[in-house]
């Protein structure tokens, strides 16, 4: 008996495929060692040992014997939860369970962030267009300027299936990323002195939200989005659906399975699903890493955005009334760390400046801004492709 009949996955394993895996070990050692993101970054991770190696049965293969497919339980995951956005869509249940809107509706002009800062995405979809990309997949890259994995996964699925691996790895790596890229793009664009803004002015910390109000936001947004961009609806409706659900408070028990074994599963399969699509053949290229770097491009000029538009909405305002720029860059949705690392940025610069509630409410903004350029692109994108 040779070689290759004893031990064929080592006989089989090629450069590409241990590049992968050692990509795989980097992930874990990231979501485990430095805790960025674990309940992705391991299971994508682990996923992406368990592909690379050759013939696994993680993932469909040819019987030699036969000549026939013999289905992998991670290409059957993926055709059952992302092929079809089921996955990502229940996601968007737990995440909008887990969202409060009473900070914006404290300081509603923070939700115009939530809008400023997906300039990125639109950007990035010119840049790939130029760069040889035909208009859906521009537009696939474009959207992890977002910094919504979910959303990513959802556009990437219906418009670019192909390169779903390295958007989904590099969406959901620069949302783990963002206390290391926001930080310097935000001190490059802003001076000590408005970095030092305090923004007591701005909002209403103790201003009573009904829950009335509460309860009408998610149906009022769903009913506006559906008209405007019927497309959308899969994607806001689902987040929305959650939120209501937290808010009408008769089902707190659906709430608190919703934000967390839901949240908790649904994770745990989308990232290891994920993995199906990071075999060696597809990732191992140029073009993969040219994704991530439009990536970062599209997450750098997100925040760029959402800094400037704080900048220039401070030329209208008086003295003592104008916004700290830094809250520009919560207008991305990396809920709710991007939020956390601007209010501690301002701690540093200020230990008594405190910009956690402005930034949350301009994070949740960034959730909700996310989404709607997803349904936009849904929406467009065909139109014109």
């Amino acid at each position: 008996m040779g070689f290759e009949q004893l031990m064929p996955a080592v006989a089989g394993m090629t450069w590409q495929d241990l590049v992968m895996i050692t990509i795989g070990l980097i992930l874990i050692y990231l979501a485990i060692a430095k805790n960025y993101e674990p309940t992705l970054l391991l299971p994508m991770g682990f996923g992406a040992i368990l592909v690379n190696i050759p013939l696994s049965s993680a993932i469909t293969q040819i019987d030699p014997a036969t000549g026939e497919a013999v289905e992998g339980v991670l290409n059957i995951f993926f055709q059952a939860g992302i092929a079809t956005e089921i996955f990502p869509l229940l996601i968007f249940i737990a995440i909008g369970a887990m969202i409060d809107f009473s900070p914006l509706f404290r300081s509603p002009s923070l939700l115009l962030f939530g809008a400023a800062a997906q300039f990125g995405i639109f950007m990035t979809m010119v840049l790939a267009s130029f760069l040889g990309y035909d208009l859906r997949e521009a537009a696939s890259i474009g959207i992890i300027g977002a910094a919504d994995g979910p959303t990513s996964i959802v556009v990437a699925s219906r418009f670019a299936p192909n390169l779903l691996g390295p958007i989904s790895v590099a969406a959901y790596s620069y949302m783990a990323l963002v206390p290391i890229i926001q930080p310097p793009v935000i001190r490059l664009l802003t001076s000590k002195k408005e970095r030092l803004i305090r923004m007591s002015g701005t909002g209403h910390a103790n201003k009573r939200i009904s829950k009335k109000a509460l309860i009408a936001f998610p149906i009022v947004v769903t009913i506006v989005a559906g008209i405007i961009a019927p497309s959308s609806l899969a994607l806001i409706g689902f987040l929305m659906f959650g939120n209501l659900i937290r808010e009408c408070g008769v089902l707190n028990k659906l709430s608190l399975s919703a934000q967390n074994e839901l949240a908790s599963l649904v994770t745990i399969l989308l990232g290891i699903t994920i993995a199906s699509t990071m075999t060696s053949d597809r990732f191992v290229r140029v073009d993969t890493l040219l994704i991530i770097a439009l990536g970062l491009f599209a997450f750098v000029f997100d925040t760029f955005g959402g800094v400037i538009f704080a900048k220039f909405l401070n030329l209208f305002r008086k003295e003592g009334n104008k916004i700290n720029p830094m809250i520009g860059a919560c207008g991305i949705s990396a809920f709710p760390m991007s939020a956390r690392v601007i209010h501690q940025m301002g701690q540093k610069e200020d230990p008594y400046n405190y910009l956690l509630m402005p930034a949350i409410s301009a994070n949740v903004g960034g959730q909700i801004g996310s989404v709607v350029a997803g349904g936009i692109i849904l929406t467009l994108v065909p139109l014109f492709a």
